[in-house]
C-alpha cells in the first residue's frame, strides 16, 4: 500500500479539525500565479458561471504548482485546485466531473442540489465503479477510467493514484472533495435525508445568492430571512456530523460566519488576502 502524505490541502485541515479556506476564481494563468504562493488551502476553479473551458483550468492548474514548493515538500502544489461544475444537480452532467478529475483536479463543486438522487450521483460521479461484495461500494461509482493526466499531475503511479482517487471522508485515504451546494429552499427541505442517505459527501457548501433569489431578498445576504434559512442547513449539518461551507467570507462577517460553525471558508474575491488572514487570526483564537 502506499505511504503517500495527504496529497489534498482542504481535506488536511478540515481531517485535523481546523477550519479550510478556499476561493472562486476564474481559470486564468494570472489568477493562478498570483494565487500560487497564497496562504489558502485551496482553489475553486469557476466553470459554472464563467464557462467551462477544460484547457484553460488544465493551464490555470499547471501555473499553481510551484517547483520550490513541491521539491521541498513533494507532490502535491501548496494550493489545492478543485473546480465548479456548469451543470446543476437536476442535469445529472456527470461528463464535466469526470473531466474536471481526469485533469488533476481534488474535488468538484456542484451546484444546485435539492435531492437524495442529484447528490448521489454528484457522488457517484467522482468514484470509480466497484462490484457490490467490495467495501464502500456505495454509493456506486460511474467515474469513467481516464486517471493518465491526473497521475502525472498528482506525481504518482497508476495504481497509487487507484489507491487515493476516491472521496473523502467515506474513504479515509480518499484525496477528493464532493462539495455539494445547496441553493433552494427544496435542498434545504431534503438535507436531512440527502446527508442520512448519500455517503461521501465532503462539505455542504450554502449557495446563499441563489437561495436570497428564492426567498425574495436578492443579494441581501445578511436579512434576517435569508440567515435563517442558512441556519437551517448548519444545525442539519451539525446533527450529522458534515461539514458546512460558507460562500463569502468577508471582514465583515468572518467572526460570525466562524462563530456560527462555518469550516470550509470562501473569501470573498480573489484577491482577498487582507480578509484571509484575518479569518485565519480569527479561527486560531
Amino acid at each position: 500500500m502506499s505511504t503517500l502524505p495527504r496529497l489534498n490541502g482542504i481535506i488536511r485541515a478540515l481531517e485535523a479539525g481546523q477550519h479550510s479556506f478556499s476561493l472562486f476564481a476564474p481559470c486564468e494563468v494570472e489568477t493562478a500565479v498570483e494565487l500560487q504562493g497564497s496562504n489558502y488551502d485551496g482553489i475553486v476553479f469557476e466553470g459554472e458561471h464563467r464557462g467551462w473551458d477544460i484547457k484553460a483550468l488544465r493551464d490555470s492548474m499547471q501555473y499553481l504548482l510551484n517547483r520550490g514548493q513541491i521539491a521541498k515538500a513533494g507532490h502535491a502544489p501548496s494550493v489545492t485546485p478543485t473546480a465548479r461544475i456548469p451543470a446543476n444537480g437536476v442535469e445529472k452532467n456527470q461528463f464535466l466531473a469526470k473531466q474536471a478529475l481526469d485533469v488533476g483536479c481534488y474535488g468538484v463543486v456542484f451546484p444546485h442540489i435539492s435531492t437524495v438522487e442529484e447528490a448521489y450521483n454528484a457522488v457517484a460521479a467522482c468514484r470509480y465503479p466497484r462490484l457490490k461484495d467490495k467495501p464502500l461500494y456505495e454509493p456506486a461509482g460511474i467515474r469513467g477510467d481516464g486517471p493518465m493526466q491526473a497521475t502525472r499531475y498528482w506525481g504518482v503511479t497508476q495504481q497509487e493514484y487507484y489507491e487515493r482517487a476516491d472521496v473523502w471522508p467515506l474513504a479515509p485515504k480518499g484525496e477528493i472533495l464532493v462539495v455539494l451546494q445547496i441553493e433552494d429552499t427544496s435542498g434545504i427541505e431534503n438535507l436531512p435525508q440527502i446527508l442520512k442517505n448519500v455517503p461521501g459527501i465532503g462539505a455542504i457548501l450554502i449557495g446563499e445568492g441563489d437561495l436570497s433569489q428564492e426567498l425574495g431578498y436578492a443579494r441581501q445576504t445578511e436579512h434576517k430571512v435569508v440567515l435563517d434559512a442558512m441556519a437551517q442547513v448548519v444545525s442539519v449539518c451539525k446533527q450529522h456530523k458534515v461539514i458546512v461551507g460558507h460562500p463569502h467570507v468577508t471582514a465583515a462577517n468572518a467572526e460570525r460566519v466562524i462563530a456560527e460553525g462555518y469550516r470550509y471558508l470562501m473569501c470573498a474575491a480573489p484577491r482577498s488576502f487582507a480578509t484571509l488572514d484575518s479569518a485565519r487570526k480569527l479561527a486560531e483564537r
